[in-house]
């Protein structure tokens, strides 16, 4: 099903998971879609590998935490969410070097707490790996110093993002 695109979340410079500036990082682009969820769309390397051809499941376990951790930015820019608790399910694998989506959703929100779940795609539809997370909401001021949002953290656009994404 094809959802629009309302926002594309802002990318750091070293960050593993969306660090543009990491030249072993995943480099991944998120955008928040029309039914609350966030997509992360990213291609892995040669160097993300765990098995010949297969993408190292902590590489897996990275990619979801962050899209899961990103969703409660959806109602709150200025939120981040830090990780409590991780669990994965290794359904497929994951191969290298191809052009895959990440979904990530809420699924109960309370004052200081929420949880999510998320899974990655195969180009073809099919889910690789789900996971669950619970999370603690938290200002950026409260994790790293204030200048990160003013030197390490925007919005980089491209003629490339898309304006709807099929999952």
């Amino acid at each position: 099903m094809k959802y629009r695109v309302l926002k594309k979340q802002h990318n750091s410079k070293k960050c593993i998971v969306c660090g543009m500036e990491n030249n072993l990082g995943l480099k991944a682009s998120f955008y928040e879609i029309e039914n609350n969820e966030v997509v992360a769309i990213f291609k892995s390397l040669e160097e993300h590998q765990s098995y010949p051809g297969r993408l190292h499941g902590g590489i897996a376990s990275a990619i979801l935490d962050e899209t899961i951790g990103r969703a409660i930015m959806i109602k709150d820019p200025n939120m981040w969410g830090v990780t409590i608790e991780l669990n994965l399910k290794y359904k497929k694998p994951v191969p290298l070097n191809e052009e895959l989506k990440v979904v990530g959703r809420i699924i109960k929100d309370t004052r200081r707490v929420f949880e999510g779940t998320g899974e990655i795609l195969l180009s073809n539809g099919e889910v690789a790996v789900t996971a669950q997370g619970k999370y603690f909401k938290m200002p950026v001021d409260k994790i790293t110093d204030s200048e990160f949002q003013e030197d390490e953290w925007k919005i980089i656009a491209s003629s490339k993002d898309p304006k709807e994404i099929d999952i």
